[in-house]
């Protein structure tokens, strides 16, 4: 196996054209440099935007999207909700724990087959859809982005979601050499 050492700089975003520092090693990378920074500065934006916008109801963004899923599809199973939201058992039970707490969500066993179980709204999860409404509006100007490059992002998104879930499925991870631009 070939090791592989990178220096990172913490060059400011703005300053992507500046050299790297006279000791950095062939193939410094810069914060300026890197795509995924630029997707966890924005999404760790756009969670914060979200928070402004969830916390007078009490919900967090994560519980705010398993409500998403439930209203805009109607009773959906654990499993349902693991796929469409790309998450794990280990985080989804809990958020569906503390939902029914709050009398939003109830979980029962379907009944053809009990390991598998639904959930639905109550009369109280369907009411809050109403107090959120605001929530997409809000948050489509919070992204600054007209119509066309709303979707147009939302393309990108897509296309590089599916191509890191696929790299990872075929098992490039650290230590692996890659070609193209640096992440």
């Amino acid at each position: 196996m070939r090791a592989y050492t990178v220096h990172v700089t913490d060059t400011d975003r703005t300053d992507a054209g500046a050299p790297a520092p006279p000791d950095a090693p062939a193939g410094t990378m810069s914060l300026a440099t890197m795509l995924c920074f630029d997707l966890y500065s924005a999404s760790r934006a756009m969670t914060s935007v979200y928070r402004g916008l969830l916390d007078p109801v009490g919900l967090t963004y994560p519980q705010y999207l398993v409500l998403v899923v439930l209203w805009t599809r109607g009773e959906q199973t654990v499993r349902q909700v693991i796929d469409l939201l790309h998450l794990d058992y280990g985080t989804v039970s809990p958020l569906l724990k503390r939902l029914e707490a709050r009398g939003l969500v109830e979980r029962r066993r379907r009944a053809d087959d009990e390991r598998s179980v639904l959930v639905t709204l109550t009369d109280e999860g369907r009411a809050l859809r109403a107090r959120v409404a605001h929530v997409p509006g809000r948050i489509g100007a919070a992204f600054g982005l007209d119509e066309t490059d709303q979707a147009t992002l939302a393309r990108l998104l897509a296309t590089v979601t599916a191509s890191a879930t696929a790299s990872t499925a075929a098992g490039s991870g650290p230590g692996t050499p890659t070609t193209g631009s640096p992440a």
